[in-house]
Parts: structure tokens; C-alpha cells; sequence
């Protein structure tokens, strides 16, 4: 559906067109003027007539009503195609999720596409309208404001995982750690969000680098230095995301580290208590035998003296693995 529809002349708004064809001419014939279509999850037959009007191309309208794809730029002969994920964060259930847009630009028309909950168009576009300076440049300014507003949202989110991901190496590297299959769950389900990321920042950089530094038709030649700055900060976002990963699997390493080293632990205090429990049952092994000529087997102290020697034994034992930290 239709979000909200405009024109902006000299940068400010003016009322919505009843007609796109109509109002796209004037826009055109003015030069100081441009048309914006906002649309949220629209459906083939809503776009038909959208996509009939602005001349778009085929393939930019398949991509746009399906959605599902990686972030791109596509130049076509009337229009320039650009493919955002906003990312969103929520913190209750520590999980990342990426929405969609879609930028339509061309001469004197915007059409931005929007799927998924996050990523609303309706802040960027009332900051635009309280600065006319930056709205007059047309649809470079639109499509710049919509590419900082997502790039700037990396970097928030990745701040939001950082936070995340040190309380989880506070709880990996914790002297009394929790349970430790819910600590691998959590680190390799982290990763997974982070994956996620990952597949909305880094495509993005090979259109960003266009827009900073290539002739891009539509685009105004002298937006390149602002397109540069959203280059910058998503290279920012990349280099956080990156660090993200390398923490995680560096956590993992740990956390598995940690766990062959407790089970070591473990298994060493198995074999000290075994070997301590080893000397009695072996010296009451021996003098269990049923033997007639057995020595000492009529001595009047044998029995407390075959005690006394299995206690200190195992005393001795136990007294040499506790300085050697295996109790």
C-alpha cells in the first residue's frame, strides 16, 4: 500500500498528486521538483500501476514486490535500483532481524519500497522536510538520507551486540561458570545473529563505493563526499561486525579450552581417589587368599598392623596428590 505520496518543489512539500503521470510531467517541466512514493509491502496490483507510471523495470519490480534479496545497485536505462537490510535488535530475545527497502530513483521521481517491521521511512523523511536546503537536491538527497539513516543503525546495533558479547565472556571466563552446554548454546546462537548481520553490511559495501566514488546515472555528482561518509561508517559497521565474529569464536575456543581442562580436573581426582581405594583393597586382597602357610596369619597384632599400614598408605597418597593439585 501507499505509505505517503508528495512532491517537493525548491525542497518543500506541497500537496500529494491525484495523478502520478500528471504530477511527474510538472515535476520534470519545473526542474526544481520531484515526486515521492512511499510503500509499504505492496502487492503486484498495487504496484502495477506505480511501476506503469514511473517506467520502472521489469526486473526491479519482480525484485522489489518478492523481496529476499541481497544488497545491491542496479542501473537501468530510466531509473537506478538500490536494495537495503535495516537491521533491528531486540535485546529481550538477544536476536538480530533484517527488514528490506528498496530505492527507486530517476529523473524527478523517488519510489521507496518498504518490507518487514523495522526500517520505517517516516523519520527520515520529516528530517528531510525540516532541512528544504538538503530535500531541494532531489532524489540524490532522498536516497543519501535513507542510506545514512540504515548505515547509522549498523552501528548502533553493533554497539548493542558488543554489550551483549561481554557479559557473555564474563560468563565464559567466570570462576564459577554456569552450566556449560547453555554457555556453548548461547555462543554458537550469538554467531548465528551475527551471520545475519553480516549479510546486510557487507554487500553493501561495493554500492556504497560506487556511489562515493563512480559515475552513477541519477545519482548528482556532487553528493559523492556524503556518499563517502555513509562509505566510511558502513565500513565502521563491517569492521565492528568482523571484530564480533572473531570475539565470538575466540569465546568458543576458550569455552571449549575450559571444559577439556575441567574434564581433566575431573578425571584426576577420579584417579587419585582409585589409587587410594587401590592400596587397601590390594593389601586386603592378599590376606583375603585362603592359604594354610600364609605368614604373620597367628601374629597377635598382624590385624591392627595390616590396618595401620593401609591407612597410612592411602594417607601418603592422598597427602602426594594434594601437593600436586590432582585433589
Amino acid at each position: 500500500m501507499i505509505v505517503d505520496c508528495a512532491m517537493y518543489r525548491d525542497g518543500r512539500r506541497s500537496e500529494a498528486p491525484d495523478d502520478f503521470s500528471d504530477a511527474l510531467d510538472e515535476a520534470r517541466a519545473t526542474g526544481d521538483s520531484f515526486l515521492w512514493v512511499g510503500m509499504y509491502e505492496p502487492t503486484e496490483k498495487e504496484f502495477e500501476h506505480v511501476s506503469h507510471e514511473f517506467g520502472l523495470h521489469p526486473l526491479a519490480v519482480e525484485d522489489a514486490l518478492t523481496a529476499h534479496q541481497r544488497p545491491k545497485m542496479e542501473v537501468y536505462d530510466d531509473s537506478l535500483f538500490v536494495v537495503l537490510k535495516p537491521v533491528m535488535y531486540d535485546d529481550a530475545s538477544d536476536t538480530v532481524s533484517t527488514g528490506e527497502l528498496m530505492v527507486f530513483i530517476g529523473d524527478s521521481f523517488v519510489v521507496t519500497v518498504r518490507h518487514g517491521e523495522g526500517a520505517a521511512l517516516a523519520a527520515v523523511r520529516h528530517r528531510l522536510e525540516q532541512d528544504p536546503e538538503v530535500l531541494k537536491h532531489g532524489p540524490t538527497a532522498v536516497l543519501y538520507a535513507v542510506s545514512d539513516a540504515v548505515v547509522d543503525h549498523y552501528i548502533e546495533v553493533a554497539a548493542e551486540l558488543q554489550a551483549d558479547l561481554e557479559e557473555l565472556e564474563a560468563e565464559v571466563f567466570s570462576p564459577n561458570p554456569a552450566d556449560s552446554k547453555n554457555t556453548a548454546a548461547r555462543i554458537y546462537g550469538f554467531k548465528r545473529q551475527v551471520l545475519e548481520f553480516r549479510r546486510a553490511t557487507s554487500p553493501l559495501l561495493a554500492p556504497m563505493d560506487r556511489l562515493a566514488f563512480g559515475d552513477v546515472p541519477f545519482v548528482h555528482e556532487h553528493a559523492q563526499p556524503f556518499f563517502r561518509d555513509v562509505a566510511d561508517h558502513l565500513t565502521k559497521a563491517n569492521e565492528y561486525v568482523e571484530g564480533l565474529d572473531r570475539l565470538l569464536s575466540d569465546a568458543l575456543a576458550a569455552h571449549l579450552a575450559q571444559m577439556g581442562v575441567r574434564q581433566n580436573d575431573d578425571m584426576r581426582k577420579i584417579s587419585a581417589w582409585a589409587a587410594m581405594a587401590a592400596v587397601p583393597t590390594m593389601v586386603a586382597g592378599i590376606y583375603g587368599m585362603n592359604f594354610e602357610h600364609m605368614p604373620e596369619l597367628k601374629h597377635r597384632w598382624g590385624y591392627p598392623l595390616v590396618v595401620l599400614v593401609m591407612v597410612a598408605m592411602c594417607l601418603g597418597l592422598h597427602r602426594m596428590f594434594k601437593r600436586r593439585g590432582w585433589l
